[in-house]
């Protein structure tokens, strides 16, 4: 029976960062659903697209390849498609700025929206653990894929006994100090160098933490955007009609159609937050 093709959403700008293809915690198969219900103008992914660090052919399946397809098609369809190093997928920074029709290679982007400037790049040299123990940020992502594999056997065993899915990874970092500290830090960091520079959006990745709030001190203001990742959260930053808004892959127990669609997500920390200058 002929079924109608469900109409693609039309977002203006799409960020998408941190997807982990070729590792055991990537949620490639949800990121190709998302992929397949929009098309938008612009396509930012923001870092560790491609995770060079972890990557294992074992983890490389179908829909990891159907992603890098996927993105070629929107590429043919007209999309601007600008794929941002990260720290994972770093040895492309060791090549010259690409643009090569609708696909741009770039370290960090600026872009005009509307009367406003965006300031787009991965996060990463805000890290010290990245930026002067390299060896340190490489063991802590060995433990992160470990915590993920311990999450997935441990989400078998909760869904067998009828509970819900829980992220462990998720609970360790909202609850340990220091890590908040960690996400505080590189956050108001950044903002400040933003502000600095007279950006009005600061798009990052690199974190994890999907979120979107104003950050302000005695010298200005600037809107701090975090599209969040594909491995635990399956966030993206979308921009339509003037406005940036948070969305979060949900979807249902496998049915004879299954609803892909992505739905707002609550974020957490909206409000204003205001810095010493």
């Amino acid at each position: 029976m002929y079924q109608k093709k469900e109409k693609k959403r039309k977002p203006e700008i799409v960020v998408i960062s941190d997807v982990h293809l070729g590792t055991f915690g990537c949620r490639a198969e949800e990121l190709l659903e998302y992929l397949r219900s929009i098309k938008p103008k612009i396509l930012i992914m923001n870092g560790d697209i491609i995770d060079i660090w972890r990557f294992s052919r074992r983890y490389w399946g179908k829909a990891h390849t159907e992603i890098i397809r996927r993105i070629l098609k929107l590429m043919t369809k007209g999309t601007q498609v600008y794929y941002v190093t990260g720290n994972h997928d770093e040895l492309l920074r060791k090549f010259p700025e690409v643009h090569a029709g609708n696909f741009h290679l770039v370290n960090k982007l600026v872009l005009n929206i509307e009367d406003k400037r965006a300031w787009i790049f991965h996060g990463d040299i805000f890290d010290v653990s990245i930026t002067h123990a390299k060896w340190l940020a490489k063991l802590g992502s060995i433990g992160y894929d470990l915590l993920i594999m311990l999450n997935s056997l441990g989400n078998f065993f909760l869904t067998k006994m009828g509970y819900s899915k829980m992220s462990f990874s998720k609970k360790i970092k909202n609850s340990v100090k220091r890590a908040i500290k960690h996400i505080n830090d590189f956050e108001q960091v950044a903002a400040e160098l933003a502000i600095d520079r007279k950006y009005d959006y600061l798009v990052c990745g690199h974190i994890h933490q999907p979120i979107i709030k104003e950050i302000s001190n005695q010298k200005g203001e600037v809107v701090y955007l975090n599209s969040g990742d594909w491995v635990e959260n399956m966030t993206a930053l979308e921009y339509e009609n003037g406005a940036w808004q948070m969305y979060q892959y949900e979807y249902k127990k496998k049915q004879a159609v299954q609803d892909t669609a992505p739905v707002p997500i609550q974020v957490k920390e909206a409000e204003k937050t205001t810095m010493n200058a």
